[in-house]
């Protein structure tokens, strides 16, 4: 009885250790490049987000990518784009009919989360 307990406290040892020196990978949060600070997006529209790819890791941990809406320090539940490769560099959205504001930003979430800077968020088309 005593050697059966000893065995399975191994074994679990055994497995705990092994399962910690897991091959190393790598985190990846690429920068934003679309939209930028200042840019209007009209409630409706198709925009295409973009972000920057060239310094993509080899081994990327979760290369699905998802894209939620941020307005001022929070992170709304709207999921404006998911299940695309976050090697693509880009994903279509439709901007969503939400409160006017220009305290909007983008996560882009794939290994790890990345914000775009702030931007404004209408209802309509802004007069020139």
């Amino acid at each position: 009885m005593k050697f059966s307990i000893f065995t399975t406290l191994a074994t679990v040892f055994v497995a705990a250790v092994n399962a910690s020196a897991v091959i190393p990978q790598d985190v990846y949060a690429p920068h934003i490049t679309y939209p930028t600070a200042g840019v209007v997006w009209i409630s409706g529209q198709t925009q295409t987000v973009t972000w920057d790819t060239s310094d993509a890791p080899t081994q990327i941990t979760n290369p699905i990518g998802h894209i939620l809406l941020r307005k001022g320090s929070s992170t709304t539940p709207l999921i404006l784009a998911n299940n695309f490769n976050i090697l693509d560099g880009k994903a279509q959205v439709t901007v969503p009919n939400v409160i006017e504001g220009d305290d909007y930003a983008l996560v882009l979430f794939g290994d790890s989360g990345d914000w775009s800077p702030e931007f404004t968020i209408t209802g309509s088309a802004v007069a020139n």
